[in-house]
């Protein structure tokens, strides 16, 4: 029975996706029949084999060890701080993000980022059957971050055609940054987080191919992605930290924000109607949360953490989800997980448009017009990652 709805999940999420399609007659099927293959290899290589627990389990070692070494910049200048036994969400989960984006900074300055974003995006556009750009943007989206990856193609930008923007966009929305896998590491089993990452890359491509389909003309396939000015070691380092602090404070406020409304949504829902917000967007997406995978009498509250996802963020959404008493099953955490770890929320809208903008102000009004579009192509990107992950439990 779970392959059946499975399958019509993944089905209904094509339809969804070729329902707003610009180019419907331009779509290449046999490109996402091979992505798609790709997402189930990785999911099942990395959840269900020896091999994949084994690196998943060397990937989470390394980014504990990251975290602990993180954890010793923080208690040295805000140790006093914290209450003993009490675990404080900014510094604990936070402000690592400090740390990793410094490291992030160092190996982007010795060159060994670009060579690894460059040639993994090389082989991802013989897969995906597009341009090379788009396949470098993905891979420098999931290192870099949603906004900084503009950064990195700042040269090509200006000339680049709406279809191919909203791609870079979609690839952006649809994947996280390498600097705040750490807090999420905290908060979700690192293994759907690895697993989310990968799939991702693949997702965003498989959308972006259903809802904005093109092909690239080698002319204009431009790779030459921007170096910068010439920084010296300790610019770079200073530059990436301070970015990182701006990371973790951001969030830091976004978290207080949206937590606090919520709060008050349910206060006030739960004096009206008596059930609270959170609890009707749980109703309302519980359809959607069965459709890929979750069983009937887990739908409800998972659709609730899903919703509050999308409409705050990913962090309020793992907040909830690992301090809640759910009891959910193996296969709703799993789902649940990997739905999570992206950027695909009203809020990453801004950051994107935002970050362009602040490039180049035509291509960041261009992007605020396919704003809500490019929010709906990154959901459904969670949606089919989550629907592959379901299938395999």
């Amino acid at each position: 029975m779970k392959y059946l709805i499975g399958i019509l999940s993944i089905l209904v999420i094509y339809a969804l996706a070729v329902l707003v399609s610009n180019n419907r007659k331009n779509i290449r099927y046999r490109p996402l029949g091979v992505m798609l293959l790709c997402q189930f290899v990785m999911a099942l290589l990395l959840l269900k084999t020896d091999a994949g627990n084994t690196g998943i389990a060397a990937v989470a070692g390394v980014f504990g060890h990251l975290l602990a070494y993180a954890n010793e910049g923080v208690n040295f200048v805000f140790g006093g701080l914290l209450n003993k036994g009490e675990i404080s969400f900014f510094l604990s989960v936070l402000l690592p993000i400090v740390f990793i984006s410094a490291l992030i900074g160092i190996l982007q300055h010795w060159r060994i980022l670009g060579f690894i974003i460059k040639y993994i995006g090389l082989g991802l556009s013989k897969i995906n059957g597009m341009g090379r750009l788009e396949s470098y943007n993905a891979v420098a989206s999931a290192i870099l971050g949603q906004s900084e990856v503009f950064i990195s193609v700042k040269k090509q930008l200006g000339l680049l055609p709406e279809h191919r923007l909203y791609t870079l966009c979609t690839s952006a929305m649809s994947t996280v940054s390498m600097s705040i896998i750490g807090a999420y590491m905290v908060m979700l089993e690192p293994r759907y987080v690895v697993t989310a990452l990968i799939l991702n890359l693949f997702g965003g491509f498989i959308m972006a191919s259903l809802i904005n389909p093109y092909q690239v003309n080698p002319q204009e396939d431009l790779l030459d992605v921007r170096e910068g000015e010439k920084q010296s070691f300790f610019e770079v380092l200073s530059e990436y930290i301070l970015d990182g602090f701006k990371v973790a404070v951001i969030v830091g406020a976004m978290l207080i924000g949206f937590i606090a409304l919520i709060a008050m949504a349910n206060a006030i829902f739960t004096a009206l109607f008596g059930i609270s917000f959170q609890d009707i967007l749980g109703y309302l997406f519980s359809p959607l949360a069965f459709l890929i995978g979750v069983p009937w009498h887990e739908a409800v509250q998972a659709g609730s953490l899903m919703a509050t996802k999308i409409v705050s963020n990913e962090f309020v959404a793992m907040l909830n989800f690992s301090q809640g008493d759910f009891n959910f099953s193996e296969r709703t955490v799993a789902i649940i997980s990997v739905f999570m770890v992206s950027f695909a929320n009203f809020s990453s809208i801004g950051i994107i448009v935002g970050a362009i903008k602040a490039l180049d102000s035509k291509q960041g009004n261009t992007a605020a017009r396919f704003g809500l579009k490019l929010l709906y192509g990154s959901t459904l990107v969670s949606f089919l990652n989550a629907t592959v992950v379901g299938l395999l439990f």
